[in-house]
């Protein structure tokens, strides 16, 4: 399995595109970088944890493995992907090229077959923001297990703005996106968040928002490079469907945007 796959190698195989998630249905057009405040925030994360080759790292749900290549630019002393999706993991393999102090494990976020203490550094992107708040609470929890006291999760996340927002307001905006990507949206004010940590174990000590931009042009080009951006496009057109729907999600997105953001959050065990 290679970046170059066919569509029916990548994951949201025998749905149709009307009904694929949409993170799924990016991927199988091209796009690589699916996370809210894009590759640049990613790059802030791993700064504001202090990624270093003294680390030993576990990275929830690294879906293609774009992130996990990231991480590797640090030479972390090793490096373990937890995925769900054995097609996912596929890729997130091959990513690794066969690094020896890589490993990939296909397993759930919330259960993960490693002893405690097995981590430095917890390392999850868009994934929390669609879980039941039962699963979520059980993955953090559980990262919390994984890490040594004194290590890092960092998370990056979608977040909403401000903490004051009308519980209506947010009742709406979640229905709305849940409705557009096809996945089930549960995400949370940075309050909410710093929340959602410190009730499992975690002290927050540094956050960093940025725009919601992921399916808008400027962001395209940044995380994907101009040929990326141009294929993603490309694949978009010529699959039938896939523009009315894309549009659909990025409507989503603009009609929110006010209230979105992308949350990268750095926390430590307690």
């Amino acid at each position: 399995m290679s970046e170059t796959a066919t569509l029916d190698e990548l994951p949201g195989e025998g749905l149709t595109v009307a009904k694929m998630p949409a993170h799924w249905l990016m991927a199988r057009l091209g796009k690589r970088v699916l996370r809210p405040g894009g590759i640049q925030l990613t790059r802030w994360l791993l700064d504001a944890a202090a990624v270093s080759s003294s680390d030993d790292v576990i990275e929830l749900a690294p879906g293609l493995g774009h992130t996990a290549r990231t991480i590797l630019e640090r030479r972390p002393h090793s490096y373990t992907g937890v995925e769900r999706d054995p097609r996912a993991a596929g890729y997130t393999r091959t990513a690794l090229r066969g690094d020896p102090a890589t490993s990939v494990l296909v397993s759930d976020a919330s259960s993960v077959p490693l002893a405690d203490g097995s981590a430095s550094v917890v390392f999850g992107e868009a994934m929390l923001s669609m879980q039941p708040d039962v699963h979520k609470r059980a993955i953090i929890s559980e990262a919390r297990r994984l890490l040594r006291p004194g290590g890092r999760y960092a998370i990056h996340e979608l977040g909403v703005v401000p903490d004051t927002i009308d519980a209506g307001r947010l009742a709406d905006l979640q229905h709305d996106l849940s409705r557009a990507i096809h996945v089930g949206v549960r995400i949370s004010t940075i309050s909410g968040w710093r929340t959602w940590l410190e009730g499992q174990g975690f002290v927050v000590e540094r956050w960093k928002t940025l725009p919601m931009r992921l399916l808008e042009p400027t962001r395209l080009v940044r995380d994907e490079g101009i040929a990326g951006a141009v294929r993603f496009g490309i694949n978009m057109l010529r699959t039938p469907g896939a523009a009315r729907r894309i549009l659909d999600v990025r409507a989503a997105f603009q009609t929110h945007a006010a209230s979105l953001c992308g949350l990268g959050m750095v926390a430590r065990a307690r």
